[in-house]
């Protein structure tokens, strides 16, 4: 059984790959436990060596990697270069660097036990075989950047690409192949739905999956039959909050490519725009105007600025919310329909106001090119709007009021908000990613995703090794006597209880007797 891949912007064919069995899975899977075991052993250095060498080829091979995103994807080559492969070539130099001072020995400091000859330190151990389960919209540099953490945490890793992006995703297994990095540590299973449940029930000792709600659900349940833990990356449906002081100029530009590059095939889009009153109709004049300037067609074309959606399905899905939300009285003040004279999955970059939040499109992930206009009247109306969501993955704060604008953001329940910036601080590989809600579990990037990907361990020691504990056996009356005064002298206020609580101590441990 094979799987088709177009190019979403022609529909001409790019190849088939193969569909993976589940026991060709399993196999796989136990392959990668066995590079584990020499794998894990490598220094930091050892193994960072090994991603530079991968980022030196990816900037090697720049263009070659830029143009099959691209012709799988539907992405402009701009957004191929800058969201896809210059992040992960600035993930792989930060994680070859800074792994093991992120994963350093973490002492633990103990108060009184400190002082009673006890010690305690956190080590870091990789956690074995990680299963990656990556999405379409970003092929390269969400599998390969979780790719390399993984590696860098000394895990071993199987990676399954989406069906429509797997030439991407072979190209991923190519370049790391092309740099010695030895068979099993990495391996690429394409392959359909059934390919991933293997993956998941597969006994790997981590999923981390990037996709919708629906299915993540399903990968959670899967994964709990055998207690495997999950980092899930469930999408958003991310606003922008414009307060009446911020640059006009600016924050409209923000809002259009927010909302539209990658065609809004983004977790972080801005699928939600509210704007005070008093600016709404300057603001809205701006990104009308700037959205007809934009010129659709296919990405491999330089002077593309949006391509198509990447498969038919996300094409009809988009086309459904922006007619539902005509039915309902919303007004497209650009766009608002397929591309007309083109084979490929384009959609017109797309603007609507008259709308409210019982509509599909306010609270449903559009993952397209329709921006939703709303205005408000006070902050706490834009912070009510902005959290009345069961996403929260990213939201944006535009104001030169940088304190007010701190202020806003903290109020605004989401994973990551920033203030006069949007949907880029994925590419920040020293940040985390992730969301409350529906936006999933976990995060990937920064130390916090990094902790993801190895196990804690907690070892103690008692460096007095010849002395007995004081609740240790034998029970008896003076044994409970030791265990109260012990319990007053730590923690009863005031000094004189304490005192005579040590006292008792003292005259009640010359009566216990120890097994």
């Amino acid at each position: 059984m094979k799987i088709l891949c177009r190019n979403p912007a022609t529909l001409e064919s790019l190849g088939e790959v193969p569909v993976t069995t589940p026991e060709e899975v399993r196999g796989t899977v136990a392959k990668a436990r066995e590079a584990f075991a020499f794998w894990s052993k490598l220094s930091f250095k050892e193994r960072g060596k090994q991603l530079l060498a991968a980022r030196d080829y990816i900037g090697t091979h720049r263009d070659e990697i830029a143009a099959v995103i691209t012709k799988e994807n539907g992405k402009p080559l701009a957004e191929s270069i800058s969201a896809d492969i210059v992040p992960v070539m600035d993930l792989a130099t930060y994680f070859a660097r800074n792994a093991e001072k992120i994963l350093r020995r973490e002492k633990v400091w103990l108060g009184k036990w400190n002082f009673m000859g006890r010690q305690s330190f956190i080590e870091f151990a990789p956690l074995g075989v990680v299963g990656i389960i990556a999405p379409w919209n970003f092929p390269f540099s969400i599998p390969c950047g979780q790719t390399i953490m993984a590696l860098a945490a000394g895990n071993t890793v199987v990676l399954k690409p989406a069906g429509i992006t797997s030439l991407i995703g072979l190209k991923i297994q190519e370049i790391f192949d092309a740099v010695g990095l030895p068979k099993g540590v990495l391996t690429v299973v394409t392959g359909d739905s059934q390919t991933g449940a293997a993956l998941v029930q597969a006994g790997v000792q981590k999923i981390i999956f990037t996709g919708s709600v629906g299915v993540g659900r399903k990968v959670m349940e899967m994964a709990s039959k055998t207690l495997t833990p999950v980092v899930l990356e469930l999408g958003g449906k991310d606003p922008m909050v414009v307060l009446p002081d911020a640059d006009l100029e600016t924050a409209s530009s923000a809002a259009v490519w927010g909302a539209f590059t990658n065609c809004g095939q983004v977790c972080a889009s801005v699928e939600r725009l509210y704007l005070h009153e008093s600016i709404a109709e300057s603001f809205i004049q701006k990104c009308v105007q700037k959205t007809r300037q934009l010129r659709i067609g296919e990405g491999i074309d330089p002077n593309t600025d949006v391509g198509p959606l990447t498969n038919e399905s996300q094409l009809k899905n988009v086309e459904q919310q922006v007619e539902s939300a005509k039915r309902e009285g919303a007004k497209v003040l650009v766009g608002g329909n397929r591309v007309t004279g083109r084979n490929g999955y384009f959609y017109t970059p797309t603007i609507l106001t008259n709308v409210h939040h019982r509509m599909e499109v306010m609270q449903e992930e559009t993952f397209g090119p329709v921006l939703p206009i709303m205005t408000f009247k006070t902050e706490e109306e834009a912070i009510r709007l902005a959290n009345d969501s069961r996403f929260g993955l990213t939201a944006s704060v535009w104001t030169k009021n940088i304190r007010k604008g701190t202020e806003i953001a903290q109020k605004i329940e989401a994973g990551t908000v920033t203030v006069n910036e949007n949907v880029y601080t994925y590419a920040v590989p020293q940040t985390p990613w992730g969301g409350p809600k529906e936006s999933g579990i976990g995060r990937t990037h920064g130390r916090q995703g990094f902790l993801e990907l190895v196990e804690p361990r907690h070892i103690h020691i008692n460096r007095i090794a010849g002395m007995k504990d004081l609740w240790w056996y034998s029970y008896n009356e003076s044994r409970i006597k030791v265990l109260k005064a012990l319990a007053d002298l730590f923690f009863v206020p005031g000094l004189i209880r304490r005192a005579g609580a040590l006292v008792r101590l003292i005259g009640a441990m010359f009566r216990i007797k120890n097994v």
